[in-house]
């Protein structure tokens, strides 16, 4: 070798150590076989219990047996007989077969399998004795589906509902423990010798060590074997400085609570995880497991007790650690604010009484965006740590940070950390250590990061393999100092030693995967739709409570619904991004939430106002209206009349019944003109429309302000194409704004159909494609400052996207949308990659775009993508992907939005309260004619506060929490008025934990509250 250049020596002995380690070595993994005594199999297409399974009857089955199809599951019995002279070795059972496995002994589950997750063989005995037991049965539970469901072609393709599983091989074996170690021993060597480089003396040392070990090796003589693992031992203790950047490794295994596949599989999956988990930690008394999303951990409470005894049992122990503090790991854009407060509600709680403790750290590593309003609700649920890694996803823009503070639109803040290893889901390879110290954003203001290792997404988990890397790395020269470690020890270091970080304030955009905001429509509109419901159940059923004390509250039926609509909120569901089968559970579950909302709506009505109500076949005479928002409306309500007619009415009102007929001050007028374009105008706003339903004129009134450019028209329609890169779903790219086509051919032309008084309408018809149209009502109610447009489209197409554009005569640098508890400002230019990675962006109720003096809002009841570039703003109705779900967003649709155009601020204008009022419609009833006054429970004196929620305290009947929130952005003072029977207010967090010392005292005009920007405040209401 003397004679070789360098590098063509280090060539040479990688060559020679990789064939040994690989073509030699890995062959002698296993030792003796011993075949089974028998194997006989069942299948079903039902996901059964053990019970129940183990009574069917088995046929005889072989290796090379296909079983199916895809969601169903093969159940195998597997008999088996260990050879007494293999006394003292270490037996395993190997089965390799397609699906995803579940070992089951002694009527418990003992073991997941799958290859995918590289876990092959179940450990029998680590050294047979005599005493152990020789003869045993088991049974394998075998799903039909991968790790990442049965996508045909691709991962994210729809499943191939008709794809078959093999059995590969199953047999005993002797698994040599001392040839895994060495094998190690030499992944890690190479890795060194690789990914340290031919200018780290570190890698050659690594390299040498490797070549010395091979010449120390005989594959057929395993005594010199123990020599080779000293040398790579004696390497490996040649330890770090003390400047040595630590890694926190973490064992991790995200599991989709569904995804390509549905609810009842994550089930099993996390089963077969988290079993796996606790064999690791019977093992290896140092290895840490954190777990999220205490939903899952409710279902192998229900379906898995012994497993989760022993899950409970670790936990104890310090070993398995539940984090996150929420129900689901839930979409981080899309749930309104209520949503995620019960998301922590919901989780806090369960943590609390299934484990004795509280989550101090936010857990969320798969979530395609970050609310500015997230530090708060952490905060108030007892949180003030944050840990994510999806930025890294980002398109356009590099986040500058991996461990920052994050500072939320009311200043609240919490130290956030992104692994810099960019994964969840590490394999505790070299080259993963490596790059989680080079990647890092903060040296020298941090020496600490997380590393999570273990297979995620669809389950798996950690291997015994990953620990033994890991330990060789715990501290070893020329690599990052690897320990084990818990969230708790890796904050307390960082906030010891945090003084230097930076700053993060507002949102943590991701710039990718805009389509979510989108996709799935009628999901995303049933979600709105039951955040709704619950919220007025909620209200309803509390002033029926203080009204009479006697009255049920259905918290536990609450509870439930709760649960469902949360467990809907994670985050490959309400952003759209599963499988059909998963969408399907998502309805069944919203449908349940209606059912049952709907009922629980008609006993708090019954128990409020009971005597008002028609008591058997007799003709109603009146209506009697509730608004279960906290402020007067002014609106216009469908009421029927003994002769069946409708009849249009007028009413004033607050959170109250009956209502209070006005006189409107001027009429809706609809007039038509000889080209077919129509006038419509209540004395507040006119609208023009021509005879496609563009608007080409909207003012106001009193000041004659118009709203749409000269030549430009508003409620234009227009489809794009939407061909993502890989992401079908998940994706709009920006290129799509190339294809801009606006939707031309008229059907049907702009007609009257209601031409006025209390309110008028007309209506038309658009033709997007042959498969696709669009029939627009446009109504305008007296005193109403906007104009609403009731759309129903029938939507057939593949990849398009359908928005609609109002360009408005209104000019800012910055748009405004609704966030959750409040709104923020993004740019409506593209100066910069990080102004125009935000062509498509998400909003809740309403956007707005706003001069000094004027401007305009659109507001929406269904919808969450929107755009403001320029001088046009746009609404992002209906998507058109074909993966993972062929089936997504095709059918009916039917969905409002509107527009308000407004002089001063959108805040002086109120359009956040209609918004409100446009999501929130009032509750009408027949009623018998007896007078009863208009009753308001509830007053708050400033228009910038916002009562959002009324419900009863969690496990303390007789106490309901009012949830407020500063939604203007001011500092303001404001009084919280009732009328309901309180005899004591108190603050408390948002986990209704009380403030010691939050006792408000109660004066003549209510309770005295102070709020700073976006602030949220809730209180305990003590009913007397």
């Amino acid at each position: 070798l003397g004679n070789l250049a360098v590098g063509e020596e280090v060539a040479n002995l990688a060559a020679k150590v990789h064939r040994f380690n690989f073509l030699a070595l890995s062959h002698r993994l296993f030792g003796d076989t011993c075949p089974l005594v028998s194997l006989s199999c069942f299948q079903t297409p039902q996901r059964i219990p053990y019970d129940e399974a183990v009574q069917q009857e088995f046929r005889p089955a072989a290796v090379g047996d296909a079983f199916g199809p895809t969601w169903w599951t093969c159940w195998f019995k597997v008999e088996l007989s260990i050879p007494r002279e293999w006394a003292g070795k270490e037996v395993h059972l190997l089965w390799d077969s397609d699906g995803e496995a579940m070992v089951w002994r002694d009527s418990q589950p003992v073991q997941g399998l799958t290859r995918e997750g590289e876990k092959t063989s179940y450990i029998l005995t680590d050294s047979l004795m005599e005493t152990d037991p020789h003869n045993l049965n088991l049974y394998m539970e075998v799903a039909c589906n991968g790790l990442f469901g049965a996508g045909k072609g691709t991962m994210i393709a729809p499943p191939d509902p008709d794809k078959k599983f093999t059995l590969n091989k199953v047999e005993l074996v002797v698994f040599n423990r001392d040839v895994h170690e060495l094998l190690v021993d030499f992944e890690i060597l190479l890795d060194m010798a690789k990914h340290l480089g031919e200018k780290n003396q570190r890698s050659f040392q690594a390299l040498y060590t490797a070549n010395q070990m091979v010449n120390l090796c005989d594959v057929t003589d395993p005594s010199t074997f123990p020599a080779a693992h000293q040398l790579a031992s004696a390497f490996f203790s040649q330890r770090n400085g003390e400047s040595q950047h630590t890694i926190h490794a973490m064992g991790h295994c995200h599991i989709d609570s569904a995804w390509l596949w549905p609810y009842e599989e994550s089930i099993r999956k996390c089963a077969r995880s988290w079993v796996t988990v606790v064999r690791l930690m019977e093992k290896n008394p140092g290895f840490t497991f954190t777990c999220s999303q205490a939903q899952q951990l409710e279902w192998v409470r229900n379906w898995y007790p012994g497993l989760y005894a022993q899950i409970q049992d670790f936990a104890r122990k310090g070993q398995f650690i539940p984090v996150g503090g929420t129900w689901v790991e839930m979409d981080g854009n899309l749930p309104n604010g209520e949503s995620m407060v019960r998301q922590f509600l919901q989780g806090q709680r369960f943590f609390q009484e299934q484990f004795g403790k509280l989550c101090t750290e936010f857990w969320l590593p798969d979530t395609f965006g970050y609310s500015a309003q997230l530090p708060q609700l952490m905060r108030g649920c007892g949180i003030w740590r944050f840990l994510t890694q999806k930025l890294s996803w980002s398109l356009v823009n590099t986040f500058p940070h991996h461990t920052f503070f994050w500072e939320g639109i009311d200043g609240s803040s919490v130290l956030a950390h992104f692994p810099p290893g960019d994964s969840y889901g590490m394999q505790g390879f070299v080259e993963e250590m490596l790059k989680t110290v080079n990647n890092n954003k903060d040296k020298g203001r941090v020496n600490h990061s997380v590393a999570l290792f273990g297979f995620g997404d669809g389950g798996g988990g950690p291997t015994q393999k990953m620990l033994d890397r890991m330990k060789r790395m715990k501290d070893v020269d020329g690599l990052p100092r690897v320990q084990m470690s818990t969230p708790d020890q890796f904050f307390s270091v960082l906030e010891r030693d945090g003084s230097q970080l930076y700053t993060w304030i507002g949102e943590l955009f991701l710039e990718l995967h805009n389509g979510t905001y989108t996709t799935q429509a009628q999901i995303k509109k049933s979600n709105r739709e039951c955040e709704r419901i619950l919220h007025d159940v909620e209200v309803l059923s509390s002033l029926a409570l203080a009204q009479k004390s006697a009255f049920p509250y259905p918290a536990t039926k609450l509870q439930r619904l709760w649960r469902l609509l949360l467990l809907n909120q994670f985050h490959d569901v309400l952003p759209g991004t599963c499988i059909q089968l998963v969408a399907e559970d998502a309805m069944t579950y919203y449908e349940e939430i209606r059912a049952m909302g709907t009922l629980l709506l008609k006993e708090a009505v019954q128990s409020l106002i009971g005597k008002l109500l028609p008591t058997g076949s007799e003709t109603a005479e009146s209506t009697v209206i509730m608004n279960t928002l906290p402020w007067e409306r002014t609106e216009v309500i469908s009421r029927t009349r003994p002769t069946g007619a409708d009849t249009l009415v007028n009413f004033f009102a607050s959170i109250s019944f009956s209502p209070r007929p006005l006189t409107s001050p001027a009429p809706v007028a609809c007039v038509e003109s000889l080209d077919g374009s129509i006038t419509m105008e209540n004395g507040v706003i006119a609208a023009h429309l021509d005879s496609m339903g563009h608007v080409t004129s909207l003012h106001l009134v009193s000041s004659g302000r118009e709203s749409v450019p000269e030549g430009s028209c508003a409620n234009q329609f227009v489809i794009f194409d939407d061909i993502p890169l890989y992401w079908d779903a998940w994706d709009v790219m920006d290129y799509h704004l190339e294809t801009r086509k606006p939707v031309t051919t008229l059907v049907k032309p702009l007609e009257i159909i209601l031409p006025g008084g209390l309110r008028g309408s007309v209506r038309f018809s658009l033709q997007i494609s042959e498969k696709s149209i669009i029939t627009q009502e446009v109504i305008l109610d007296a005193m109403c400052p906007y104009l609403r447009f009731l759309t129903q489209v029938e939507w057939n197409e593949a990849h398009k996207f359908l928005k609609v554009e109002f360009p408005v005569q209104a000019r800012s640098m910055n748009a405004t949308y609704e966030i959750q508890f409040g709104h923020l400002q993004r740019p409506t230019h593209w100066n910069t990659s990080w102004d125009w990675a935000r062509f498509e962006v998400w909003s809740h109720k309403w956007m707005d775009l706003s001069e000094h003096g004027f401007g305009v809002a659109l507001l929406n009841d269904s919808k969450y993508g929107a755009s403001v570039h320029g001088n046009t703003m746009s609404l992002s109705l209906l998507r058109a992907p074909k993966s993972p779900d062929t089936t997504a967003d095709m059918g009916h649709h039917q969905f409002t939005y509107a527009v308000m155009p407004h002089l001063g601020s959108f805040q002086e204008a109120g359009v956040i309260r209609y918004a409100y009022c446009l999501n929130f419609p009032l509750h009408t009833m027949p009623a018998d004619s007896v007078q009863c006054p208009a009753w308001s429970a509830f007053c708050v004196s400033s228009p910038a506060v916002v009562l959002e929620t009324v419900k009863q305290a969690e496990d303390r009947p007789g106490v309901l929490v009012a949830r407020l929130y500063e939604s203007h952005g001011s500092t303001v003072v404001t009084w919280l008025q009732t009328c309901l029977p309180v005899k004591e207010a108190i603050t408390c967090d948002l986990l209704e934990q009380a403030d010691p010392t939050g006792h408000l005292p109660l004066k003549e005009l209510g309770v005295e509250l102070s709020f700073t920007p976006f602030q949220v405040i809730s209180v305990l209401l003590v009913l007397g």
